[in-house]
């Protein structure tokens, strides 16, 4: 019979009722070779992972993360039931260093582990064991984790580092461009085939977004982390522009208006991106011009956006709705009216779009 390792008195209470219900064997062991950043975010209270990896779909075993608790990346010889476990620890109250010890104290495969914590008051930790294949290793640094093996050297998880700390912008931006900058010093020597990026965010009126705020994967792809960047840039416009106004609401509610005006920033900052690269995404200009222009903000580039939209997709009703809208909100309701007069003759039957055109030629309300 193998006997566990002892767990030091001091946690072994902890281990015990945070572990109820991961009892057993560990799951099924996989290689999984990779690069990843852990990260938490003290002016957001976002916490997050993101990774890219030489294997299938690395977002079902590497990233857990628990909004108000901690972020977990578990590689090399993975134990998938160690992110779950970890994050259980941390709700206990227990440390990221304490938990990292904890799951040391009973694991016997721990030398060919690799994992990377940080808890949710930005405390970092990470291991790699010996038995992980070269190069393997990690750094640390204030609220962020990042580790690798099999890379090309020590240059992957120091570029890494490096990107996450002088990236400016929310988390989202700074994991993404510390993959970047890794994929640059050479990357898993294997090759590149998926990516993810997951990252939650506290809150009390939105409750959706502690556990899905931002969940994003490459499954398969010749260059997952460009992928990746593309389907971020997406979501940024066409979903986050309304989570971003969400939190505004929230913080205004709350007296917490400093923190209001940079969410909303952070949209105006969306789509100047989205402008100055020209995208040409559709769905991403039309999100980013109809969270504008329905709350009145940034109102010249949500007309800016929307009449992009409306070039690469002249007949799509959706978007020169939002041309409309942008236009009447900007104080141009006869421009207004005649785009949404032209959304009419596709839509013949929409009784919203009539209801629109009325309330274009009544003028603002005062």
């Amino acid at each position: 019979m193998i006997r566990p390792r002892r767990v030091p008195s001091f946690l072994a209470g902890a281990f015990v009722l945070a572990c109820a219900g991961f009892a057993g064997p560990a799951l099924a062991i996989q290689q999984t070779s990779t690069f990843s950043i852990v990260a938490y975010d003290s002016v957001t209270q976002e916490l997050g992972v993101a990774v890219q990896s030489k294997y299938f779909s690395v977002g079902t075993a590497v990233p857990w993360v628990k909004a108000g608790v901690g972020a977990v990346a578990t590689q090399a010889n993975v134990n998938v039931a160690l992110g779950p476990q970890a994050l259980a620890l941390l709700a206990t109250g227990m440390s990221s260093a304490d938990v990292m010890r904890a799951l040391a104290a009973t694991d016997t495969s721990w030398a060919g582990r690799q994992v990377g914590i940080v808890d949710a008051q930005g405390r970092a930790v990470n291991w790699t064991g010996p038995r992980c294949m070269d190069w393997a290793g990690g750094e640390t640094g204030p609220g962020f984790a990042v580790q690798g093996n099999i890379l090309a050297g020590p240059a992957v998880t120091a570029g890494m580092a490096k990107a996450y700390r002088e990236t400016k912008g929310e988390m989202a931006e700074r994991l993404i461009a510390a993959l970047e900058a890794a994929q640059a010093a050479g990357g898993d020597k294997r090759g590149m085939q998926s990516a993810a990026l997951m990252i939650m965010r506290p809150s009390t009126t939105h409750p959706q977004y502690n556990t899905r705020y931002i969940d994003l994967r490459v499954e398969d792809h010749k260059t997952p982390i460009k992928e990746l960047r593309r389907v971020w840039n997406i979501f940024e416009g066409f979903h986050l522009a309304n989570a971003h106004l969400d939190f505004a609401d929230e913080y205004d509610a709350e007296g917490r208006h400093d923190l209001a005006r940079l969410e909303r920033d952070r949209v105006g900052e969306s789509m100047q991106r989205a402008l100055k690269r020209n995208d040409r995404d559709v769905s991403l200009l039309n999100g980013l011009a109809w969270a504008c222009a329905t709350h009145d903000m940034f109102l010249g580039d949500a007309v800016e956006a929307a009449k992009r939209g409306s070039a690469i997709e002249p007949r799509n009703v959706d978007v020169l709705d939002t041309l409309a809208e942008a236009y009447f909100r900007d104080g141009q309701a006869a421009k207004a009216v005649e785009v949404e007069k032209r959304a009419a003759s596709i839509d013949t039957k929409s009784v919203y779009l009539k209801q629109q055109i009325e309330r274009f030629q009544k003028g603002p309300v005062q």
